[in-house]
């Protein structure tokens, strides 16, 4: 990485971008202009549209390797301060004075993106330096890692009282991680990938963010955040050509290609169903009975494969669409359990997709029951088969959703750069997953076969053996056990401070 101030202005740097492809897309009226750059690897997918508002999104693909929230900590402190904007929290200060239509900062399960939109142009430049220094100069400030992340006070700032945990995403995911949907989806990814980065709380565990160093956040930066590592995002009216200048000038030219190739790593396929149960906490008040929750998990195929993502959700919306449909007719319908599991569906967004359905209000000793019904309903709809019109209505749901670009209230250009960043992420057609109409039909041509949905279920679901079926029970005494480890933790750490590092404490807080 060479040094900033020997940096030319955008005008004199060569554009060394080579653009791959360009393919139109009529029915988002846009042309999609894929480049690669060769100095180092970086990405750019741009949008051209005649759309005033213009979108930039620059994403990292970021793998924890633990549940520190490492990616999500960085997330935060990224955005403090940088090399050409050395001030305390430059986004927010542009957040107020900029005419942007959106401004955030994401963190998913592999990857962190930056995104902003505007529709005037100088506005436009302003914040793209912002965002360009922040991600790829960050100064990484020790002060703002324990301001965002975690830190130690003494309860009323005094030094003979206990100490406490505090820090904002370490707040942020003690109240995450309370909520029961969150607890359900971490436990499942945690047993249907148990070597992989999505085996971790890529958010962050609170009973584990405290064990991350300054150090391992600056080797995680040092690693993720590289122009090797990113794929630079861009939609509207504004020249492909006219974005690559700057990001030559404010970034490329300073680095090098890095040789490693981030990506997650695929999991090793189940040879056998497996069962596992973990514990919820609630009030004592509340009571356990009928608190537990009963999943079932599937790991499926690669999100990047389009065909494959499009058949699971064909076989998702066949099986849960609806009341009607006979799953999720089973699922609310069982005296099993209360309802429906709020983890029901296809989710699609990481390397391989996962199929859950699952009931709430229920017991643990229904569990194995529940699980031969499940399976029985699913064995039922693949002899039975599904009515042709119902198929073709799924079908044309799919399609609509194709054309249909909203949610969120984000602006247009982003919610394309999102569904393209799922594919882009795993190395797969970005250009196509905007492009979903030749997918839909090649499926369309292949479900005229009387056998190909049910083969499809058995493939997918009944003769897939990399299965979980989860217990999530409710246990009184959990918050309790869990409140004192962490006040034994603290106490431990008190117990062996220096007069300094007390002073320190005292002087952070």
């Amino acid at each position: 990485m060479t040094d900033a101030s020997t940096r030319p202005a955008a005008a004199h740097i060569t554009n060394t971008f080579v653009l791959e492809r360009a393919v139109p897309i009529p029915s988002l009226n846009l042309t999609v202009e894929e480049y690669a750059h060769p100095g180092t690897g970086a990405q750019h997918l741009h949008l051209s549209s005649d759309s005033s508002e213009n979108v930039f999104m620059v994403a990292l693909r970021t793998v924890p390797e633990d549940s520190t929230g490492v990616a999500h900590i960085l997330e935060h402190t990224a955005l403090c301060g940088s090399e050409r904007y050395p001030v305390r929290d430059p986004f927010f200060m542009m957040l107020r004075r900029s005419l942007n239509t959106f401004m955030n900062a994401f963190t998913s399960s592999d990857w962190t993106a930056y995104p902003f939109a505007t529709q005037n142009r100088k506005d436009f430049g302003n914040l793209l330096d912002v965002y360009l220094d922040a991600v790829f100069f960050s100064r990484l400030d020790p002060l703002d890692f324990a301001q965002e992340g975690h830190r130690v006070e003494f309860e009323n700032d005094d030094s003979t009282q206990p100490l406490v945990f505090k820090g904002v995403v370490f707040n942020e995911m003690k109240g995450a991680m309370s909520s029961t949907p969150s607890i359900l989806w971490d436990r499942l990814c945690h047993e249907l990938f148990p070597s992989n980065t999505y085996h971790f709380n890529s958010g962050g565990d609170p009973e584990h963010i405290p064990d991350l160093s300054f150090q391992e956040l600056r080797d995680f930066y040092a690693e993720h955040y590289h122009p090797s590592n990113a794929i630079f995002l861009t939609f509207g009216d504004i020249s492909a050509e006219a974005h690559q200048h700057v990001f030559e000038a404010q970034v490329l030219q300073r680095f090098e290609a890095l040789e490693r190739k981030i990506e997650v790593a695929l999991e090793t396929p189940f040879t056998a169903p497996a069962q596992a149960t973990h514990p919820y906490a609630v009030d004592a008040v509340e009571g356990t009975e009928k608190k537990t929750h009963l999943v079932m998990g599937w790991k499926l195929g690669e999100s990047a494969d389009l065909t494959a993502m499009l058949e699971a959700q064909l076989v998702s919306s066949v099986l849960m669409e609806n009341s009607a449909s006979p799953l999720m007719h089973y699922l609310e319908t069982t005296d099993r359990g209360a309802a429906p599991s709020p983890l029901c569906g296809l989710e699609e967004s990481m390397r391989e997709m996962v199929f859950c359905c699952g009931i709430e209000g229920s017991e643990a000793e229904h569990a194995e029951a529940f699980e031969a019904e499940v399976l029985a309903c699913i064995q039922q709809v693949a002899a039975d088969g599904i009515d042709e019109e119902k198929i073709d209505a799924i079908l044309r749901q799919i399609e609509l959703h194709q054309r249909e670009v909203s949610g969120d209230g984000m602006p247009y250009g982003l919610n394309l750069m999102l569904r393209a960043l799922g594919a882009a992420t795993h190395y797969g057609d970005a250009v196509a997953a905007l492009d979903l109409e030749p997918v839909i039909a090649t499926l369309r041509e292949r479900v005229k076969g009387r056998d190909y949905l049910p083969r499809l279920i058995r493939r997918l679901l009944l003769d897939n053996p990399h299965r979980v079926r989860l217990v999530v029970t409710p246990d009184t005494g959990l918050a309790a056990i869990r409140e004192s480890a962490e006040t034994a933790r603290l106490a431990e750490m008190k117990e062996n401070l220096s007069s300094e590092h007390t002073a320190e404490i005292l002087d952070l807080a």
